[in-house]
């Protein structure tokens, strides 16, 4: 059977952060409940086209997951159970925001099979926090975490954000390692990036923001404070302790299949990608069509790209696109140059039936002569001089 990652989408917050542009906004009364219903719906009507599929891990994001009552995320995680075959030892987790759990829905998580956690903490800085509008303070942060850890949460992952308002080089130094001291399996450290259209980018004349030398500074910063801590930084932006590296975001950089759930949530299966209407109207009536889809056909297994896309499109899904040659070899390399152990040549080889020489001979002789990459038998990654203009490599890369 072929591995599948289903990512489910919660869109529901306690309020948007200035600088988000994720699909999300704060619940009305009955909405969380109505959501979830049509979600389990969708759930069971996509279900006839995996029978080819076992699923490896889950990821329930947002949004904010952890506003929903446990009892609705245990109904959800039943659904896939029931109409998906899922591994014995799936790695299934839950973005939490601190603040948004107690310890009572915290041992139910347990209990619902869920056995890592994701929490968004940004920065230990009180004032950092207020500056970009999120809704808990380092306080807050601490008691969240020490209730999952007395849960039993042997799996906890720490989002971190530089390049905040404000943030200097040592406040973000002390951000580090007061994390590190707490000893998480993983953390991800992200840059921040003003997106157009959100609070933080439509004020950012109001602020101060690291300089582009500090935010490689403070990128150097993490990976030496990490890496001193016994983290490792696997991906561009994700650093992990042996064996902690997050399966689910792996299927991802190395183009495995995912099926993705809920309002505005994306797919990528056999080579189509999709994405589900963002509007809740329309998200109501692409889960009413799929109703009308013939079970007669057969398990996806049985599917063609071409009818693949041409179903999602009749259901009403957006952006659907089935992937060219050309394009899969491009995402085959900027995805995978993402991570630390790069590209397998010989994959990219077997796979597409030409070496990745014949195609990027041009790019891959350019970058090795620079060091900004560098080829190691069947292996090509980013040297740490190509990860510092890692976009400009990436971009090189589509034709």
């Amino acid at each position: 059977m072929k591995n599948l990652s289903i990512y489910i989408h919660i869109p529901f917050c306690v309020r948007k952060c200035l600088y988000c542009d994720f699909l999300s906004a704060p619940a009305h009364d009955g909405e969380t409940e109505y959501y979830v219903n049509l979600l389990l719906r969708e759930i069971e009507e996509q279900s006839i086209f995996y029978g080819d599929h076992r699923v490896v891990s889950i990821f329930l994001g947002g949004g904010t997951p952890s506003l929903l009552p446990a009892g609705e995320t245990g109904r959800i995680l039943e659904r896939v159970r029931d109409r998906f075959a899922v591994v014995e030892d799936a790695e299934i987790t839950i973005e939490c925001n601190p603040g948004t759990v107690t310890a009572e829905k915290l041992v139910d998580y347990i209990m619902h099979g869920i056995n890592r956690l994701s929490i968004g903490l940004q920065s230990t800085e009180d004032e950092e926090l207020k500056r970009i509008g999120r809704i808990h303070d380092y306080d807050t942060f601490l008691e969240t975490y020490r209730l999952a850890r007395e849960a039993g949460f042997g799996n906890i992952n720490i989002d971190l954000m530089a390049g905040l308002p404000g943030q200097s080089i040592e406040s973000y130094r002390k951000t580090l390692e007061r994390v590190v001291s707490l000893a998480p399996e993983h953390i991800s450290a992200y840059s921040l990036i003003l997106e157009e259209g959100t609070p933080l980018y439509v004020n950012r004349k109001s602020y101060t923001f690291p300089d582009e030398d500090e935010d490689r500074e403070m990128y150097e910063l993490t990976e030496k404070v990490l890496g001193q801590a016994g983290f490792w930084c696997y991906e561009i932006s994700n650093y992990a302790r042996e064996g902690r590296e997050c399966r689910h975001n792996m299927v991802y950089w190395r183009r495995g299949d995912y099926a993705g759930f809920g309002l505005g949530a994306s797919s990528m299966v056999g080579n189509v990608r999709w994405k589900n209407p963002d509007g809740q109207a329309d998200y109501e009536a692409y889960v009413e069509r799929m109703t009308a889809v013939d079970e007669s056909r057969g398990v996806y297994s049985e599917e063609t790209q071409a009818e693949r896309a041409a179903r999602m499109t009749i259901a009403g899904a957006c952006e659907v696109q089935p992937l060219t040659v050309q394009e899969q070899m491009e995402e085959f390399m900027f995805l995978g140059l993402r991570l630390t152990e790069g590209v397998d040549l010989g994959e990219f080889r077997q796979y597409f039936g030409k070496s990745a020489d014949e195609i990027y001979g041009k790019q891959i002789r350019t970058f090795t002569g620079q060091r900004l990459m560098e080829r190691e038998g069947e292996r090509l990654r980013l040297t740490p001089r190509g990860i510092d203009v890692s976009n400009t490599v990436f971009a090189a890369f589509l034709f």
